[in-house]
C-alpha cells in the first residue's frame, strides 16, 4: 500500500511537471522555497474535451500585465532578503511561482506540485524510492488572488498545513479558521469593505441601487454583506444578479436588460475585473449611461475596465483601493526586467514579446502561437497595437520605459505592497524561527523548530503569533482569523486631459480603526460624476419628502418607495425624508408647513379684545347708573316717593346691584385661581343679597295690609331691625354654600387642551357643578317667592310695593337664568364666562330699571307727583275700595237674611264715611280731597263690583268745624263703617313705619 502510494504521488508530481514547461513558470533553487501563485493570465481559452483524445492542458490566454507585476514584487522581495545582512543571514530563499490564469483548475494544478513534494517528504519514502535529488519542499505559499482561487487553493493546502499568505483575496468566507486552517491574507476582509459601500451610499442619500456580483465565494458573500449593512440603513435593493466570465451570451443580455429597465442608478458590484469585463462590453454596445457605480477593491482599478472606450458608460465610477505602500528600488527592479537576463523567470519571454507586440524566434512559441495570444490580449486590455497574422521579431533591444503598459503602473502600489508585505510576513517568522532560543519556542516545552529543517506547520505556527514593524514603520500582526485590519482609499475615475487615459483620482478614505460615524470621509469637491459634472446624481425610489412630511408606505412596493403624506395637525417634521411626524409638546401646535411646533393660541374672555371691551362697557354703564340712582335717592331721601319705598332697604337694594354689576367683571381676564374663586361666590352672593330686599321689602308691606289691626306688636315686628336680620339671613345661607363650595371643591385655572387642538383655552374649573346648582338654585328660589309675594301684593298701592315692577323684573331675572342654563351647557371656552357675564347684567339691569326707573323719573321729571297728598290719595282710594268691599259684602248677608224671614226688600247699601282729623291726627286732609270738596260739596263715588255697586259719599271739611258731626256720624254707623275704619287704621298704623 505504500509502494502504491509513492508511486501515484510520483505520478502526479511527473504530470504536473510536465504539465508545465520552463517558460511556464519562475523557479530558482534555494535553502527554503516559497511558492507563489499569480494570475499571468485572466482565463483559458474554451475547449470542447469530448474525449477522443487524451485531454490535454487548456490553453491560458489574454496576458495581465498587473499580474506580471506583483509575480516580480515577490521576486523582488525574496531576492532584498537574501541581500539583507540582518534578516535570515546565511540562508538563502528559493522560489517556485506558476501562473493561475485566473481560475480554479490551474491553480489546484500548481498547487499540487506544492503538496506532491511535501507528502513525499512527509512519508518518508526514500527507502522506496530513489528521492535524493528531489527539491525542497514548499514551506509557504504566496497567493492566490481571487477568492474563489483561494478558497480551493487554501482547502488543499489545509490538508497539510501549508501556511498559504494571500495577497488579494478578501472574501470574508476565508476567516473561517475551522474550514481554513492555513489560511493568512495581507489584504482587509471584505466585512469593512461592505460597510463602507453602505455608508457611502448613506453618506449620498441614496436608497435605491442594484446589485452585481461575480459568482463566486468573493461575490456572493460580498454583496450578501452589503445587503445586510444596507437593510440597517433602509437602504431598498431593486435587483441583484450573479455574473461570471464564462457566463453565456444569454444570461449576460438579461442582466443588461435587467439594468437598463432599472429605475436605480446606483450599482454596487462585487467582482473581479475577468468577471465584469463581458458585462461592461454589452453595456457599451448599448450605450447603457447615467449609472453610478461602486466598485469594490477587486475590479476599482482593474485595467480590463479602466479603459477610455468604456468610460462614457462607467466615467461616475467611485471604488474603493488598498491602501498604497512604498517598495523603495522596486520601479528600477521592473525596468531591468529582460528575457536574457531574467533566466530564473520563465514568464518574462510572454511579457517581452506582449509588450511590443513581437516574437522571440529562439522561444518555444512560433508566430501563430503569439498571435492567439495577441488576439486574445486585444479582446481583454488592448495593449497590443498589432493588427497583423503574424508578429515581427523581437530585437531584443527594445525599451521597456517606451511603452506604457499596467506593468509599468507603480505610482500606487496596492497588490504588489502586499504581495511584498506577504513575502517579509513569511521571512519574519522564519526569522523567528532561526533566532529562537530554546526554552522560549512556541512548541512543547518551550521547544525551537530547526531552520534546517523546519516544516510548514512550524512556520504556520510562527506566522500566528508573527508581530514585526514593515519598511513603513507600522506594525504587522495578524490577528485570530489570520487577517490584517488596514484602511481604504476611496477613488474616483478621471479622463486624463493628457493623453485620455483613465486616472484613480483619490477622493477620501475610510478608516476602520475609527468609531462608528467618523470612518468615512468624502472631499465631494473631487468627485467628477459622469467625468464633469458636480452635481450628486439621483438615485432614490421617491423623491426626498420636504421637512413638513413623512414617507407613506406603498403597498407592494419596496420600503423606499413612498408616497410623501402632509403631517397630522399637531405634529411636524424639520427634516427631509422623515419616516414619521413627531408630536408637538403639549402647549405647542404645529404651524402652517408642520415644520415646527409654535406655541398654541391662549384664548381667554380678554379685556382688550372686542367682546370684552363690551362688556365691561356695559358693566361700567350699570354700575355708573346705580351709582346715579343712589345719589338721587340719597339726595330726596326725605320726599314722599323715596319714604313710601323704605329707603333704608332701597340704599341695600342699591349697595347689592352695585355688587351684581362688579360681579361680572371677576369673569373677564386671564383667569387666576383666585379670581376663579372669587367670582361665583361673588355673583351669588350679591344676587341673593338684591333678591332679599326685594323679597322682605315687598312681604312686608303685604302683611301691614292684610293685618286686621295694626298693633304696637306689628310696628315692632316689621322694624328695620328684622328686617335686616331677614335680609341678612336669606343672606347667609348663600354665603354657607359658597364656604362649603370653597373648602370641599374650590375652583381653580384650567388650561383646557381638548375642545381646539391649536387652542389653549384658559378657564375656570368650577370643582364641584352641584355647589354652583345649588348657588344658582338657591338664589332662584328666593326670586320664585319673591315673585309670588309680587304677585300677591300687585292691588296694593303701588307708592308702597311696585307690585307690577317687581313681577316684571322677576319675569325678566327667570327668562335670563333659565335661558342660562342651556347656553351654558352648549357653549365652550372663554364663551362661558361671556354668557354667564351676560346673564349677570342682563338680570341686573332688569331689577335696577323695573324697580327704580320709574321712581327716578317721578323724582327728576314729575315732582308735582312726589307730594304726600298724592302718596295719601292713593292710599284713601286703596282703603274706599277695602271698605266698599266690606260694606257690600255685610249688605249682601243682610239682604239674605231678610230673605229667608220673610221681610221687605233692602234698600242700595250707602254709607256715608267721614274721616275726622284733627292736630294729633297723623292723616291730614289729603289735597285731591280737598279740590274734590271745591268742586262738589258731597263728593259721591261709585265703585262696581261684580255683584252689584256701591256708592260711597266722600265728605272733607275743615277739622274745628266738623269734629262733632264726625265723632257722631262715626257713631251712628259705627256697624256699618266697621270693616272701613279697621281699613283706614291699618293705613294710618303704616304711615310711621314708612
Amino acid at each position: 500500500m505504500t509502494s502504491y502510494s509513492c508511486c501515484l504521488i510520483l505520478l502526479l508530481f511527473t504530470w504536473n511537471t510536465a504539465a508545465y514547461g520552463p517558460n511556464q513558470r519562475a523557479q530558482k533553487k534555494g535553502d527554503i522555497i516559497l511558492g507563489g501563485l499569480f494570475p499571468i493570465h485572466f482565463g483559458v481559452a474554451a475547449k470542447d474535451q469530448d474525449l477522443k483524445s487524451r485531454p490535454e492542458s487548456v490553453e491560458c490566454i489574454r496576458y495581465n500585465f498587473r499580474g506580471f507585476r506583483w509575480l516580480q514584487a515577490m521576486i523582488f522581495a525574496i531576492e532584498e532578503i537574501n541581500s539583507s545582512p540582518t534578516l535570515l543571514p546565511n540562508m538563502t530563499l528559493g522560489y517556485r511561482i506558476f501562473d493561475t490564469c485566473n481560475t480554479v483548475s490551474k491553480a489546484l494544478e500548481a498547487t499540487l506540485s506544492f503538496v506532491a513534494q511535501n507528502k513525499i517528504d512527509s512519508l518518508n519514502l526514500d527507502e522506496f524510492c530513489n528521492c535524493s535529488e528531489h527539491i525542497p519542499s514548499t514551506i509557504a505559499v504566496v497567493g492566490a488572488t481571487g477568492s474563489g482561487i483561494s478558497t480551493a487553493v487554501a482547502n488543499l493546502l489545509g490538508l497539510f498545513y501549508i501556511p498559504q499568505v494571500s495577497y488579494a483575496s478578501s472574501s470574508r468566507l476565508l476567516s473561517n479558521k475551522n474550514q481554513f486552517k492555513s489560511f493568512l491574507r495581507t489584504i482587509p476582509n471584505d466585512e469593512h469593505q461592505a460597510t463602507a459601500m453602505a455608508d457611502i451610499i448613506e453618506y449620498f442619500r441614496w436608497n435605491w441601487v442594484g446589485t452585481i456580483a461575480a459568482d463566486d465565494d468573493y461575490g456572493r458573500p460580498g454583496i450578501e454583506k452589503f445587503r445586510e449593512e444596507a437593510e440597517e440603513r433602509d437602504i431598498c435593493i431593486d435587483f441583484s444578479e450573479l455574473i461570471s466570465q464564462y457566463s453565456d451570451e444569454e444570461e449576460i443580455q438579461q442582466v443588461v436588460e435587467v439594468i437598463q429597465n432599472s429605475t436605480a442608478r446606483v450599482i454596487v458590484v462585487f467582482s473581479s475585473g475577468p468577471d465584469l469585463e463581458p458585462l461592461i462590453k454589452e453595456i457599451v454596445r448599448r450605450n447603457i449611461t447615467g449609472k453610478i457605480w461602486l466598485a469594490s477593491e477587486a475590479w476599482a482599478s482593474s485595467s480590463l475596465i479602466a479603459m477610455p472606450e468604456f468610460f462614457r458608460v462607467i466615467g461616475s465610477t467611485i471604488g474603493f483601493a488598498l491602501k498604497a505602500g512604498q517598495i523603495p528600488g522596486f520601479r528600477e527592479f521592473l525596468q531591468k526586467v529582460h528575457p536574457k537576463k531574467s533566466t530564473n523567470n520563465g514568464f518574462a519571454k510572454e511579457f517581452w514579446e506582449e509588450t511590443f507586440n513581437c516574437y522571440l524566434p529562439d522561444g518555444s512559441k512560433n508566430s501563430p502561437a503569439s498571435t492567439s495570444f495577441h488576439k486574445g490580449h486585444e479582446e481583454g486590455l488592448g495593449a497590443g497595437n498589432g493588427t497583423s497574422a503574424f508578429r515581427p521579431p523581437c530585437t531584443g533591444d527594445e525599451n521597456i520605459t517606451s511603452v506604457e503598459t499596467p506593468y509599468m503602473d507603480y505610482t500606487h502600489l496596492r497588490i504588489s505592497y502586499n504581495v511584498y508585505l506577504a513575502v517579509y510576513s513569511i521571512a519574519h517568522a522564519l526569522q523567528d524561527i532561526y533566532t529562537c532560543t530554546p526554552g522560549k519556542g512556541l512548541f512543547t516545552n518551550g521547544s525551537c523548530a530547526d531552520i534546517k529543517k523546519v516544516e510548514a506547520w512550524q512556520v504556520l505556527k510562527h506566522l500566528r503569533h508573527l508581530n514585526f514593524t514593515n519598511n513603513m514603520g507600522e506594525q504587522v500582526d495578524f490577528d485570530e482569523f489570520g487577517d490584517l485590519v488596514g484602511n481604504y482609499s476611496i477613488i474616483n475615475w478621471h479622463l486624463s486631459p493628457e493623453d485620455g487615459s483613465v486616472v484613480f483620482e483619490e477622493v477620501g478614505h475610510y478608516n476602520v480603526y475609527a468609531k462608528k460615524g467618523e470612518r468615512l470621509f468624502i472631499n465631494e469637491n473631487k468627485i467628477l460624476w459622469g467625468g464633469f459634472s458636480k452635481e450628486v446624481p439621483f438615485s432614490n425610489c421617491s423623491r426626498d419628502c420636504l421637512p413638513g412630511t413623512r414617507k407613506g408606505i406603498i403597498e407592494g412596493e419596496p420600503t423606499c418607495c413612498f408616497e410623501c403624506v402632509d403631517c397630522p395637525d399637531g405634529e411636524y417634521s424639520d427634516e427631509t425624508d422623515a419616516s414619521a411626524c413627531d408630536k408637538c409638546p403639549e402647549d405647542y401646535w404645529s404651524n402652517e408647513n408642520h415644520t415646527s411646533c409654535i406655541p398654541k393660541q391662549i384664548e381667554f374672555l380678554a379685556w382688550t379684545e372686542p367682546f370684552g371691551i363690551a362688556l365691561t362697557l356695559f358693566a361700567v354703564l350699570g354700575i355708573f347708573l346705580t351709582s346715579f340712582v343712589l345719589g338721587v335717592f340719597t339726595k330726596f331721601r326725605n320726599t314722599p316717593i323715596v319714604k313710601a319705598t323704605n329707603r333704608e332697604l332701597s340704599y341695600l337694594l342699591l349697595f347689592s346691584l352695585l355688587c351684581c354689576f362688579s360681579s361680572s367683571l371677576f369673569f373677564i381676564g386671564e383667569p387666576q385661581n383666585w379670581t376663579c374663586r372669587l367670582r361665583q361666590p361673588a355673583f351669588g352672593i350679591s344676587f341673593v343679597l338684591c333678591i332679599s330686599c326685594i323679597l322682605v321689602k315687598t312681604n312686608r308691606v303685604l302683611l301691614v295690609f292684610e293685618a286686621k289691626i295694626p298693633t304696637s306688636l306689628h310696628r315692632k315686628w316689621w322694624g328695620l331691625n328684622l328686617q335686616f336680620l331677614l335680609v341678612f339671613l336669606c343672606t347667609f345661607v348663600q354665603i354657607v354654600i359658597c364656604v362649603i363650595w370653597l373648602y370641599t371643591a374650590p375652583p381653580s385655572s384650567y388650561r383646557n387642551h381638548e375642545l381646539e387642538d391649536e387652542i389653549i383655552f384658559i378657564t375656570c374649573h368650577e370643582g364641584s357643578l352641584m355647589a354652583l346648582g345649588f348657588l344658582i338654585g338657591y338664589t332662584c328660589l328666593l326670586a320664585a317667592i319673591c315673585f309670588f309675594f309680587a304677585f300677591k301684593s300687585r292691588k296694593l298701592p303701588e307708592n308702597f310695593n311696585e307690585a307690577k315692577f317687581i313681577t316684571f323684573s322677576m319675569l325678566i331675572f327667570f327668562i335670563v337664568w333659565i335661558s342660562f342654563i342651556p347656553a351654558y351647557a352648549s357653549t365652550y371656552g372663554k364663551f362661558v364666562s361671556a354668557v354667564e357675564v351676560i346673564a349677570i347684567l342682563a338680570a341686573s339691569f332688569g331689577l335696577l330699571a323695573c324697580i327704580f326707573f320709574n321712581k327716578v323719573y317721578i323724582i327728576l321729571f314729575k315732582p308735582s307727583r312726589n307730594t304726600i297728598e298724592e302718596v295719601r290719595c292713593s292710599t284713601a282710594a286703596h282703603a274706599f275700595k277695602v271698605a266698599a268691599r266690606a260694606t257690600l259684602r255685610r249688605s249682601n248677608v243682610s239682604r239674605k237674611r231678610s230673605n229667608s224671614l220673610g221681610g221687605s226688600t233692602g234698600s242700595t247699601p250707602s254709607s256715608s264715611i267721614s274721616s275726622k282729623s284733627n292736630h294729633e291726627d297723623p292723616f291730614p286732609l289729603p289735597a285731591c280731597a280737598e279740590r274734590q270738596r271745591q268742586q262738589q260739596r258731597g263728593c259721591k263715588q261709585k265703585v262696581s263690583f261684580g255683584s252689584g255697586t256701591v256708592t260711597l259719599s266722600l265728605s272733607f271739611e275743615e277739622p274745628q268745624k266738623n269734629a262733632m258731626a264726625n265723632r257722631n256720624a262715626k257713631r251712628r254707623n259705627s256697624l256699618e263703617a266697621q270693616n272701613s275704619d279697621d281699613s283706614l287704621m291699618r293705613h294710618r298704623a303704616l304711615l310711621p313705619l314708612q
